[in-house]
This record gives C-alpha cells, sequence and structure tokens, in this order.
C-alpha cells in the first residue's frame, strides 16, 4: 500500500493521509499538488508533504481524486520554510500553505467561477469539456466548481478549470479588475537653436507678422522664468489664452518641440537614463562595507538617514549578485512604494524585474509563482510586500528588507501572524543567501542586535549630494490657541510656510494620522456619542459620504439629524481627520490643487499610482494623508512637509508608542528637501518639550534608542523579553471571562515566567465579539521551543473543555 501525507488549505495543525496506487507512487513528488476530497462532499486542492508506506491508525485514508501538476509547484526549501513558520508562529500548517499560494492555484469546490465579458475566445481551440464551462458561463454570470462538475457529470474538473484559467477566459470571483495606465503629460520646450541670445533675435524675425505665435511664445518666456519645472501644453494654452492650433503650428515650425513624459523628471534635466549608476563617496564607502560584513556575518544592517540614497546601494549589490545568476528578493513594507521602486529598478534591469503583491489579480500572481519557480530571467529580481517571501526561490542569493522597522511586516490577521523580516532571516539561513536589512530609523530590536554584533551595522550619517536634513521646527498649540493665532487646525506659522513654498512652486505633504473627517461626533446637551452597534468604538464622520463609519467593522449610518439620546439637533464634530484638513486647505488656499492619501482614496489596485503619479507630475500642489506618505516616497520637489499634530501618536497605550511616534515623525520629516535645497519639517503639538519630540528635532536616533532601551529593559518588554499574546473572543461576556480567566490560571501555574492579563483591551468588543488579552513574557535566555511547547500543551486542553470550546483563541508569537 502507497500513501501520501498532504496539507490541506485549511486552519489545520496536522497533514493528512491518502491512499495512491503504485503508477501514482512513482509519479507523485513532494511539492505536487492533488485534489482531494474531505469532510462529506467537499474537494480541495492538497499539497504533498511526503510519500510514504505507512497507513494512518485512527482512520481510513481516503484515494485521491487527480493529481495536479506535472511537476512540483513548491520547493523542497519553501516547504521546510512554511513548517518553520507554522511552528515558530504557533500555527497551522494549513493556516501558512493557504496563505503562501496564489488562490488561482487553490481551486476548490466553493470557489466561484465567471467568464470575462471582453474576451474573444475561438471555440475551435477549446475541448469539449472546455466548451461546455464556457457555453454554461454565457447563460450564467458565475458558476461554483461544484456546479460545473454536475454540469460536466465529473468529479475531475480541476485540471480543465486550470487550463481556462491560463487561457484567460474565465476567473476567480474574489478578484477586483481595474485598468488604470499612467497618463502621459504632453510638454514644450523651446527648440534648441533659438535658445542663444542670437537665435532669440531670429525667432522674434521669424515671428513678426504672427502675432498669436509670438504672443505664445512670450508667455512661455514667463512661465519658464518665474518657475524652474517643465511647461505643459495645457498649462501654456490656459496662460495665453490661445488655441491648441496655435501650438500645433509652433511645433510644426519647429519652434517649439513637444516631448511627454510620465512620472519620471530625470528626462527634463537633460541627465540620460542613469544607466551606468555612480555611487557618491559616502555610497561607495557604504557598499564596500557591506560587502565585508557579509564576510563575517549573515545579516547586516544599513542604518542610513532619510534621502540618504540606500535604494543606489541596493541596486549596485543586486547588480553583484545577479552576474552569479542567483535570485534577489527585495520586501518593502507597503505596496504604495513598490510602484514607485518598480520603476526605478526597471530602468536599471529592465524585464528582469518581477512583482508580487495582493493587489495584483490570481492570473499575474500565477504568472510570477510559476517564473520564480522556473528560475525564468524574468524573475531574477522579485519585489514585493510580505507575501512575496512564500514564492518558490530556487536559488535565493540576496534578501533586501526595506524601511525593516515598519509594523507592517508583522501580518496581524489572518493566521499566519508572521513578521516578515524575521522570517526572512530564516530563508535566507535555509538558501544561504545573505540579507541587507534597510532603514534610516530602526527597530529598537535590529539595532541591539546589531550593536550586540549579531548582525553587522553600516551606518550612513550624510544625504546624497550632501543635502542637508530638514530643518525641523516646532508650533507649540496651547500657545498658539491662547493667542488666537489658529486657524482651523493650522497655525500662523504653518499658514506662512505653506504659502512660501507655493509662491516658490515648491510641493507641500501634510500629515494626519487619522482618515475620515472627524473622529467623534457629540451631542451638546447630553453628550451622547454614536458608537458602532457590533464593535466598542466611536462611529468616524465621513464629510465627503455624510456618514459615520466604523473603522473596525466598516458598518456605517447616514449622518443624524439630531441625537439618537436626547432628540436635540446641537450635534457637534470632535478632533480632526485628513478629509477635514482637506477641507481647511480649501477655504485657505482655493487657488492650490490639494489631494489626499488615506485608505479611502487609495482602494483598488491602482489607487496609489494614481496619486503618486500626479503628484509626481506637479498636479497636485499639497498632499494631505496618513502613515502611508510615511514611508520611502521619494519626491524631489518637496520642500515642506507639516505634522498637523504630533501628540496622538504620542499617547497611544502601547510600549513601542515612543519608537513609532519618533520613527514615523522622522520617516514624514524625511520627505523634504530631498533634492539641493534643504527643506523644512513644522511639527504641531501641545507639547514641545517632550523627550521624543526633541529627538525628532534633533535627528537623535541614539538618544531615542538608548532612553527606550532603558525602560525596556524596567519593565520586560522586547528585546529583552519576547512577548507571546492570547486574544480571546466570544458574544457572551460572562463566558468569555471566565475562560479567559481560566486560561490566564493554567498559564501561571505552569510557567515560571511573567504572564498578565486577562486584559480587556482599548477597543473591547469588535464585530459583536468581546475581546481579552494575554500576555506571557518570555525571557531573551529561555529556550523558547520549550516554553512554546508548554504553552501548546495548554491550548490544547483549554480546547477540551467543553464550555470554552466555542471561545476563539489566536496566538500572536514575537507580539508588535
Amino acid at each position: 500500500m502507497h500513501f501520501i501525507e498532504v496539507i490541506l488549505p485549511l486552519s489545520l495543525a496536522k497533514t493528512f493521509t491518502y491512499r495512491i496506487s503504485e503508477a501514482e507512487y512513482h509519479f507523485i513528488k513532494k511539492g505536487m499538488r492533488v485534489a482531494v476530497p474531505f469532510g462529506k462532499s467537499k474537494i480541495y486542492t492538497g499539497l504533498v508533504l511526503d510519500v510514504h508506506e505507512n497507513a494512518p491508525t485512527l482512520y481510513e485514508a481516503k484515494e485521491i481524486h487527480q493529481i495536479l501538476d506535472e511537476k512540483p509547484i513548491a520547493t523542497e526549501i519553501q516547504i521546510k520554510h512554511w513548517l518553520w513558520v507554522a511552528d515558530y508562529y504557533m500555527c497551522g500548517i494549513g493556516d501558512v500553505y493557504r496563505g503562501a499560494f496564489p488562490s488561482g492555484l487553490l481551486l476548490e469546490s466553493e470557489t466561484i467561477i465567471s467568464h470575462k465579458p471582453d474576451v474573444a475566445v475561438n471555440d475551435s481551440e477549446l475541448s469539449d469539456d472546455e466548451f461546455l464551462i464556457y457555453e454554461a458561463l454565457q447563460h450564467q454570470s458565475s458558476l461554483k466548481v461544484q456546479e460545473i462538475a454536475s454540469i460536466l457529470n465529473r468529479k475531475n474538473i480541476l485540471p480543465i478549470l486550470q487550463k481556462l484559467i491560463a487561457k484567460d477566459i474565465i476567473f476567480l470571483e474574489e478578484e477586483i479588475k481595474e485598468t488604470y495606465k499612467p497618463k502621459l503629460v504632453r510638454y514644450v520646450r523651446l527648440h534648441s537653436k533659438y535658445e542663444s541670445g542670437s537665435g532669440l533675435e531670429e525667432l522674434l524675425m521669424v515671428l513678426k507678422n504672427a502675432n498669436k505665435q509670438k504672443e505664445i511664445v512670450l508667455t512661455y518666456f514667463q512661465i519658464s522664468a518665474s518657475e524652474k519645472k517643465p511647461i505643459t501644453v495645457k498649462k501654456l494654452i490656459e496662460a495665453s489664452n490661445a488655441g491648441s492650433a496655435v501650438v500645433k503650428s509652433l511645433i510644426e515650425k519647429e519652434i517649439f518641440e513637444e516631448y511627454f513624459l510620465q512620472q519620471d523628471r530625470v528626462l527634463f534635466k537633460g541627465e540620460k537614463s542613469e544607466n551606468e549608476l555612480k555611487l557618491s563617496e559616502a555610497q561607495e564607502n557604504a557598499f564596500n562595507e557591506i560587502k565585508d560584513k557579509f564576510t563575517q556575518k549573515e545579516v547586516c544592517l544599513l542604518h542610513g538617514v532619510t534621502s540618504s540614497g540606500k535604494t543606489e546601494i541596493y541596486i549596485k549589490l543586486i547588480e553583484e549578485y545577479l552576474q552569479t545568476g542567483r535570485q534577489v528578493l527585495y520586501l518593502l513594507p507597503e505596496i504604495a512604494l513598490t510602484t514607485q521602486l518598480v520603476f526605478r529598478l526597471r530602468l536599471y534591469f529592465g524585464d528582469k524585474v518581477a512583482v508580487f503583491h495582493s493587489k495584483y489579480s490570481n492570473n499575474e500572481r500565477v504568472e510570477v509563482w510559476k517564473q520564480t519557480l522556473e528560475n525564468l530571467p524574468k524573475a531574477q529580481i522579485v519585489i514585493g510586500a510580505r507575501s512575496a517571501l512564500f514564492l518558490p526561490f530556487n536559488d535565493l542569493g540576496l534578501l533586501i528588507v526595506d524601511e525593516e522597522h515598519e509594523q507592517t511586516f508583522k501580518q496581524t490577521d489572518p493566521a499566519p501572524r508572521f513578521h516578515a523580516r524575521d522570517a526572512a532571516i530564516v530563508l535566507a539561513n535555509f538558501h544561504k543567501a545573505k540579507v541587507l536589512l534597510g532603514s534610516a530609523t530602526p527597530s529598537i530590536e535590529t539595532y541591539f542586535n546589531a550593536q550586540t554584533d549579531k548582525y553587522g551595522l553600516v551606518t550612513l550619517s550624510e544625504r546624497y549630494k550632501n543635502v542637508r536634513l530638514p530643518e525641523v521646527v516646532l508650533v507649540d498649540l496651547k500657545d498658539k490657541h491662547f493667542r488666537k493665532r489658529m486657524t482651523g487646525h493650522f497655525s500662523d506659522f504653518l499658514i506662512e510656510e505653506i504659502a512660501e513654498a507655493l509662491s516658490l512652486g515648491e510641493q507641500v505633504i501634510l500629515f494626519q494620522n487619522r482618515r475620515g473627517y472627524s473622529p467623534v461626533m457629540e451631542c451638546l446637551r447630553c453628550g451622547h456619542v454614536p458608537h458602532c452597534q457590533q464593535c466598542d468604538v466611536s462611529l468616524t464622520y465621513h464629510k465627503h459620504k455624510n456618514q459615520l463609519r466604523c473603522h473596525y467593522c466598516g458598518y456605517s449610518i447616514a449622518k443624524p439629524t439630531n441625537c439618537h439620546n436626547c432628540s436635540s439637533i446641537d450635534m457637534t464634530t470632535k478632533g480632526f481627520g485628513t478629509e477635514q484638513i482637506e477641507q481647511e486647505l480649501l477655504t485657505l488656499f482655493p487657488k492650490a490643487k490639494t489631494a489626499r492619501m488615506d485608505q479611502d482614496t487609495t482602494r483598488g489596485k491602482f489607487g496609489f499610482e494614481k496619486i503618486i503619479d500626479n503628484f509626481k507630475n506637479r498636479e497636485i500642489d499639497i498632499l494631505v494623508g496618513t502613515q502611508m506618505l510615511a514611508k520611502g516616497l521619494d519626491f524631489e520637489n518637496v520642500s515642506l512637509v507639516g505634522i498637523m499634530n504630533a501628540d496622538n501618536m504620542l499617547h497611544h497605550p502601547d510600549f513601542r508608542a515612543f519608537e513609532r511616534s519618533f520613527q514615523m515623525m522622522t520617516q514624514v520629516a524625511g520627505r523634504a528637501g530631498r533634492s539641493e535645497k534643504q527643506g523644512k519639517a513644522v511639527i504641531q503639538t501641545y507639547n514641545p518639550n517632550h523627550n521624543t519630540i526633541q529627538q525628532v528635532t534633533n535627528h537623535n536616533y541614539i538618544g531615542m534608542y538608548k532612553e527606550q532601551l532603558y525602560d525596556r529593559q524596567i519593565y520586560k518588554y522586547p528585546p529583552y523579553f519576547r512577548i507571546i499574546k492570547l486574544t480571546l473572543k466570544h458574544r457572551e461576556y460572562d463566558k468569555l471571562k471566565e475562560g479567559s480567566m481560566w486560561m490566564y490560571k493554567v498559564l501561571s501555574q505552569n510557567l515560571n515566567l511573567p504572564v498578565l492579563g486577562p486584559e480587556e483591551p482599548a477597543i473591547n468588543r469588535i464585530r459583536n465579539e468581546y475581546i481579552r488579552a494575554i500576555l506571557i513574557k518570555i525571557p531573551q535566555n529561555m529556550p523558547l521551543g520549550s516554553t512554546k511547547k508548554t504553552i501548546q500543551k495548554m491550548l490544547n486542553s483549554f480546547e477540551t473543555v467543553a464550555q470554552y470550546r466555542a471561545i476563539k483563541l489566536t496566538v500572536n508569537v514575537d507580539f508588535y
């Protein structure tokens, strides 16, 4: 008898054994997918983990339905890494498998299939079964896999569907389709032969009798004298009140040259696209130091101030690794960043760059998966968010984790709750590859590891081309309110600075870490605040949609005209979000073009690109945004950054609040003055003497690091202690209270460790479920594995207590 061990894409900790025939035994290899029955009638795509001859003792092994692959689609190292993730982060291997695989490769009986409306299909190219499915989808907009199976009257239909997906005829339901192409902007410049002094006289002679044309040329000179940026045809026509036909005839006469730019500004400066990259002296030194550190250490931290040109160093390193034929993985914390970076890397590496993240469609993700597996030149460099870590790399040589301090590298839900930076270091170890972590504000753990000689450390303390770091100016809001020098949420100082930047044709970024218009709506008579029905949180007012929304579960109601409690019509809003800042800017600077970048404006696959493109093309003067703005974006025309209120980050009930605030403010400030001129960052705060704010002002990372380290040691937090957080959820308050108390007692009795809890978090009910949290603190010198085993035993016994079985319990290892 022959058997295989299969991982199913379900939240299960164990593998399952299925029976196979002699022929299948010789064909099946580790890492292939098989369609298997599970439960009464469902079919899932399982992954083969092992082929053996040991029958299961507790149940009768079922037969598999069919083999879906001709050769393995996951590599051995990849599966080994998944097993490590499942073990370390205490989750089911099925969770890792489901999280790692693109859903296009995980068809199951519940998947919903639709056909693409605008695809021309040649019937003769389809097999009979494919045609039947195609025909059925003409009559019905979507079908479940199970329904298609009954139409064809056969069980094994997954391969047919795979073929149709590959032919781009059908797609899976969960995709969002969107087409956005960065628009090309039409610019004009004066023909080079007229640029000298004598050329100008000649030009005026040519246009002696053509008054309209002469007028446009003079307007062109006026604009180019006042603004040092490319002139769009649109702007020229608006300023001179002439028609586009006149501009066209000037182009035909070769007085103007037209050219189109998409996003990239490099062309305007007369530089060629930077094929050979020249590093500055400081970058060159850092680059050599990194290579030197890699001879002794597996991991190296590049601590370079904002705008020090870390990306150029990465590019040089990638060049070296590509020559050895090995693959490179470049991880970024935010999908918004991949857009800008892919553009920069494609200038150097052309089509060797593949991109992988969750905003891509199923087909695109499956393609990148296969390119990586086959080690094709197209996917020698993979850029992506944390999910790219699970791709089937063959021979990984270098992993770059940019902005390694970002909390978005840690996945919070669903499982696996892994940290991409830490998991990347383990993956590199399996591949015998090197890891470069880069950040202007490294996380305290990483810097601690570098200081204790676990990682190499390279510091880059000057900005590229010796541009000075932005000058940070603090504005005391208490004082400004007291002297009545505030307009809305803007101090008179910030308004003057914005006005000055706009008059010089420079761009401004304003940062406010709350989306929506106003976080709280309150009745003036009885003090009632509308709350979400399902979560213990006040509703945020969104003026644009005229509704109150819950930012946790999406529940929304129309804006109430009177108080739900006492029917008074005196309702007021408190606090402010990005939407309100945008509104205030319209009244303060009616001529400036403003836009905002937050979760509400960047939905869809190209949400980020639209805004970033427009900002890069200088079609937006002031960009208001949430923390999306803080991450590594590069705009060379931004001279001023304003942080509207620094305090709401500092007073967050979290042991990392000061570290996070320092990182956030330093990163946002670092968006200013990235070319020749020194930028300015204005921080509005009620507490200008706060240590963290002073450390930001003086660009004093080491000061912040030492102060935080001192606190962390006293209060038993990372890097001295590891934290495992257990979260318990249930709809009934009393049952949850009782269950979490039981869990706490068992943990305290069996672990000789600090166990805190069971604590009600600040928001203690989300989606109608009450929440309790328990923290377990494990000192660094204690073996983690055996402690986790003990915890796991207690979790298992918790599940066996009948009255607690309904309580949902999640484990978050290395809680961030």
